[in-house]
């Protein structure tokens, strides 16, 4: 063998009918729109409501480990761009059933992300619409939705560029608009102080108890308890890999946008959160509302409100429609992978998965369903994300083991990664106990979801009985046979 050092990135033969039309914006804004949706506009209400201000230090903690799995899958994408990125390395690099694993366990997360994120759209709705059925709207959504990931991927980008577009417009104003509040003009809204960050609470519900005192205003077990829903809220960012296969110059936008992906979520999110925290204290808040919407709508600010609901509501569509896309690119790398039907592998004229998109849309149809015998559309929301943190928990696991595998390998053909993932192999292990010391956090009895941990055990099982006596048997049918 060369003893040569190489960097060539490794091309894929993966027989793509998929088409290289997203622009370097657009896998930006695809990860930003698939991270910047209800976990923080909703979602970040009940982690507020849980710990107070230190919900931003749980936020700083979750992004950094965020950012270790995206520069570990961020590496493997540059080098090897494919379809279905986390499933396809795990294939490679682990063994056939971890590839299986996290194929279908992405699959399945989106499926819960997409019907949470319908959801949550006719809860908002009812802002204006009180009176109009949850079902009614998640319908109407539903079919919009997915009519457009029936066109090309172009449009797609370009639908999805325009929602998270206005997202980071309207949160960096909510956050020059609140600094100007709070640093130049804090007789706007009465009480607006940066203080309301560490002050114990003067008025609400918790007024006067000295235990909800500070920064860790519920003290350490309950701020534990934020990092689940924080690590939905964060969900999503990894799609920067599964769009590798459909990048013009993966080499070169993958590399960019892991980098400005992870930064400017962070600053979204804790700068967002230092500004509404500040601007109206924490403890007159509801758990079951947006903090973005609440706020301005209690002080008087009714345009505002008004406004900020459309764009929540924006940023739930924005997620669903990235969980289509990446819903449909999955099934088409797992068919490639043969852990799942042929037909998913087929693509039109304008390289889109109809069967993909398809198959998933019919069964994210039981949104209206669901919606309709669940009037509590918050509880409904609730159950159907903590699910989800035990997908997003098992997946994030198998993209850093999968990492330690790829470098291992690459190490000893002598080549060299063009975009190495940092601290490793320490990063690999840290993210893997910090993933495991959520999943302990989240069997503790307080917190009420041990029934949820408990299936995580039981979907591997599930999926390894089908793996062995499925796909293994029908790939092993499918061999040619030895002379």
């Amino acid at each position: 063998m060369d003893n040569e050092v190489q960097n060539a990135p490794e091309v894929v033969p993966q027989e793509s009918g998929l088409k290289r039309k997203l622009k370097n914006r657009h896998i930006q804004f695809i990860a930003l729109g698939s991270s910047i949706g209800t976990g923080l506009f909703l979602g970040s209400a009940s982690a507020i409501f849980s710990t107070g201000p230190s919900v931003i230090l749980a936020y700083l903690l979750a992004g950094f480990l965020v950012f270790l799995v995206m520069r570990q899958l961020g590496e493997m994408s540059t080098n090897e761009p494919a379809a279905g990125s986390s499933s396809y390395f795990a294939d490679k690099y682990w063994n056939g059933f971890a590839g299986f694993l996290v194929g279908w366990t992405y699959w399945i997360d989106c499926l819960l992300v997409g019907i949470a994120e319908l959801i949550a759209v006719a809860g908002y709705m009812q802002y204006w619409f009180p009176d109009l059925a949850i079902w009614k709207t998640a319908l109407l959504f539903f079919l919009l939705i997915n009519v457009v990931n029936l066109l090309t991927v172009k449009v797609y980008g370009e639908i999805e560029f325009l929602f998270s577009s206005v997202k980071i417009i309207t949160i960096c104003a909510m956050i020059l608009f609140g600094g100007y509040i709070l640093f130049f003009n804090s007789g706007l809204i009465p009480g607006a102080t940066i203080r309301n960050l560490w002050d114990a609470p003067t008025v609400g519900m918790f007024a006067g108890d000295p235990i909800f005192k500070g920064f860790f205003t519920h003290g350490f077990i309950e701020f534990m308890l934020t990092f689940p829903i924080i690590i939905f809220a964060f969900s999503g960012v990894e799609f920067v890999g599964i769009t590798a296969a459909e990048t013009e110059n993966p080499q070169v936008t993958i590399p960019k946008a892991v980098n400005q992906v992870v930064f400017r979520i962070l600053l979204f999110y804790v700068g967002s959160l230092v500004v509404i925290l500040s601007l109206y204290h924490w403890s007159n808040l509801s758990p079951s509302d947006s903090p973005f919407v609440l706020i301005f709508d209690k002080v008087g600010f009714k345009y505002v409100a008004w406004t900020l609901n459309f764009i929540v509501l924006t940023a739930a569509l924005s997620v669903y429609n990235t969980c289509i896309f990446f819903n449909s690119r999955m099934l088409y790398s797992l068919a490639l992978q043969k852990n799942a039907s042929k037909i998913f592998k087929k693509t039109n004229k304008r390289g889109i998965p109809v069967a993909s998109i398809l198959v998933s849309g019919i069964l994210t149809f039981s949104v209206v369903p669901l919606s309709y015998f669940t009037p509590n559309w918050v509880e409904a929301f609730e159950i159907i994300i903590s699910f989800s943190v035990i997908c997003v928990i098992i997946n994030w696991a198998i993209i850093a083991i999968s990492h330690l595998k790829f470098r291992k390998q690459k190490n000893l053909e002598n080549i060299k990664t063009l975009f190495p993932s940092p601290f490793y192999p320490f990063s690999n292990y840290l993210t893997i106990i910090f993933l495991i010391f959520i999943l302990f956090t989240m069997s503790l009895p307080i917190f009420g979801m041990l029934k949820q941990v408990i299936a995580l055990p039981l979907w591997i099982l599930v999926l390894y009985t089908v793996y062995r006596i499925v796909i293994k048997k029908s790939n092993t049918l499918t061999q040619p046979q030895q002379p």
